[in-house]
């Protein structure tokens, strides 16, 4: 059995868990907070970043990494086109949602509005927040408009390239973001019939349970402690512009 360690509220680790779910794979998961572990875990992942996927005596992190090897090593349902053109298009729309929509969605957003909150007792940076909501967001959806279809997915079904794009407006959903259906039809339909899919809305459950508990029950163990309430210790780190991963 394939082994996922990572958070189900990640984007990254939901791209990943959700085309294991195409493949029709046996897999289990191993919660952890996104940048915190022990010696092993760094191993498993040098930039202690999640998803990690461990096959027996292999293992590797980053999930595009990791569905590139799921679709070569898994038969069954394709996560990639099959034409060179259209294979390529569909790893841009990945690196798209994870590198620009991650920027967008996570750091500017999502963490702001709620993980910050529950870290540091106090709002997230309104500035950066208003900034994301009023020109980043916009710009990325406008784009997005742009190149999603009217009916259907990418590619024909829903692979790999779907996913990453509508991972990231879930978290988006958990922020108190919702699509303008008026000023971006396409992709506000686009992303409800993607996150409708059972590859992704099975996952749905199991991140209602882990929602803000990991960080919350990290957080009361450093006070029941007595130590230092710190982004360090806490495990959370934004990481540098072009190396995106949650």
């Amino acid at each position: 059995m394939l082994r996922v360690i990572g958070s189900f509220v990640s984007p990254y680790v939901r791209k990943v868990l959700a085309c294991m779910n195409l493949k029709g794979v046996r897999y289990e998961v191993d919660p952890i907070t996104p940048f915190y572990g022990n010696e092993e875990f760094e191993r498993l992942s040098p930039l202690r970043r999640i998803p990690v996927l461990v096959d027996g005596d292999f293992h590797v992190s980053d999930s595009s990494v990791i569905c590139a090897y799921l679709d070569e090593t898994c038969p069954g349902h394709a996560l990639y086109p099959i034409d060179a053109k259209a294979r390529a298009r569909a790893r841009w729309f990945e690196e798209f949602a994870d590198s620009r929509l991650g920027d967008v969605f996570i750091w500017g957003l999502f963490y702001q509005k709620v993980v910050h909150p529950i870290v540091w007792g106090e709002p997230g940076d309104q500035a950066r927040i208003d900034k994301s909501l009023d020109e980043d967001i916009p710009a990325a959806l406008d784009y997005l408009e742009r190149e999603l279809p009217a009916d259907g997915f990418l590619f024909g079904e829903i692979g790999v390239a779907d996913i990453s794009v509508a991972s990231f407006f879930r978290n988006g959903s958990y922020a108190g973001f919702e699509t303008d259906s008026v000023r971006w039809p396409r992709t506000a339909a686009f992303v409800e019939r993607a996150l409708a899919q059972p590859c992704i809305a099975d996952l749905l459950r199991f991140e209602d349970v882990q929602r803000s508990a990991e960080i919350r029950s990290r957080r009361q163990a450093l006070l029941d402690a007595g130590a230092p309430l710190t982004a360090e210790t806490l495990g959370i780190r934004e990481p540098r512009r072009g190396m995106m991963r949650l």
